[in-house]
């Protein structure tokens, strides 16, 4: 087996990556990655190199990791701001690192994407091969985010440390439709869903799902569109660029679901997210009006009542919180996995994860007292 780095991912063989394994998670996949990279959202200026991690059997791909050359820590959604500032008030330098994830996408998914049948010494290669070229590059450390229970015991296992967040998830619970899922709620819960569910139609607005196929010019159009005005709202400087969404209709389409809100012709408001073997993941949602509810309409109940009549197992709605809870997602255990070069950071940052898990496994437990279903 050879280990190789590469400075591209546009630049690789699609076909021999996409033959990986990325599981359910879309993100991984060639065409969104290359996205990223042709668009100019990620690469020169921006923050993020991408520094993909290959493994070779002869000619063939056998695995790769996904990583990037940090210059900073945004668009990871794994914060580690207080382990910059503490290495950086201990006169540590902590940028640039490594780090494997997709980035801006808040989703777990196999971050080892290796070959059918190549084995866990795949796996391992690639990740003492990051830490070496962290080593060699002199860079603070190695960080995996949003990766399975399996890849953060695997590499647990190697000594890099774990550590455990939050996020909420939608789980289908194999119900027939949107009614007998709120049949599963709480009274006054499937009253208030209820409720804000019908000011959407009163307003006038109607909500559809549609694939990529079935999007018109206006469609798509509207994606920047949205995707901007919330930014503006809410960040300041959006991470995407306008070629993102552009190279998203002529590569990944097929992937893509737009949640389309409609007030006879005029599009008001619209949400994307991508779709792939059983899961529904959301993205950007904006709109042009604001109108009560239309958030949860568009974000929440429309994808809820979508993965019902697919049969989807899972949505993921986002990084953000515990509005989500009273809405049917749970609280889930997200995992990330640090590898840090220098004893004393690596020490301090072993003893706040571990502080962490046990104020995240109590939030747990705290929040699903709270569930809004009815055997809670």
């Amino acid at each position: 087996m050879q280990l190789t780095v590469a400075d591209s991912y546009a630049e690789l063989d699609p076909v021999a990556w996409d033959r990986l394994q990325t599981g359910p998670s879309p993100f991984c996949e060639h065409a969104f990655l290359a996205a990223l990279e042709r668009s100019g959202s990620v690469g020169p200026g921006t923050g993020w190199t991408p520094l993909p991690v290959l493994a070779w059997e002869g000619e063939e791909l056998v695995g790769a990791a996904p990583a990037w050359l940090k210059q900073h820590s945004m668009g990871e959604y794994i914060f580690d701001h207080a382990w910059a500032e503490g290495a950086w008030r201990a006169g540590l330098r902590y940028y640039p690192k490594l780090v494997v994830a997709v980035p801006f996408t808040p989703a777990t998914g196999r971050r080892l994407l290796l070959a059918p049948g190549a084995g866990d010494e795949v796996a391992r290669a690639l990740a003492l091969t990051l830490n070496e070229v962290a080593g060699q590059l002199g860079l603070s450390g190695v960080h995996w985010l949003f990766v399975t229970e399996q890849e953060r015991d695997l590499l647990t296992g190697l000594g890099l440390l774990p550590r455990m967040t939050l996020q909420y998830h939608w789980r289908n619970r194999g119900w027939g439709s949107f009614d007998e899922f709120l049949g599963a709620l709480q009274g006054k819960r499937r009253r208030e869903i209820r409720r804000e569910r019908r000011c959407v139609r009163d307003a006038g607005v109607e909500v559809r799902v549609l694939t990529g196929d079935e999007m018109e010019e206006r469609h798509w159009a509207s994606i920047d569109r949205f995707y901007r005005s919330t930014s503006a709202r809410k960040w300041g400087d959006p991470y995407l660029t306008s070629a993102f969404f552009e190279e998203l209709r002529r590569t990944f389409a097929h992937r893509v679901r737009f949640v389309a809100a409609s007030r006879g012709d005029q599009l008001v408001a619209g949400a994307i997210a991508f779709q792939r073997d059983g899961a529904l993941y959301g993205r950007y949602w904006g709109c042009d009006e604001r109108l009560r509810q239309l958030h949860f309409e568009t974000c929440f109940y429309a994808g809820i009542e979508h993965c019902i009549e697919q049969g989807l197992e899972l949505f993921e709605a986002g990084a953000q919180g515990p509005h989500k809870l009273p809405r049917g997602f749970g609280p889930t255990p997200i995992h990330s996995v640090h590898h840090l070069a220098h004893p004393g950071l690596r020490d301090a940052v072993a003893a706040f994860a571990e502080q962490e898990r046990q104020h995240t496994l109590q939030a747990i437990d705290q929040l699903e007292r709270r569930s809004p279903f009815r055997e809670s």
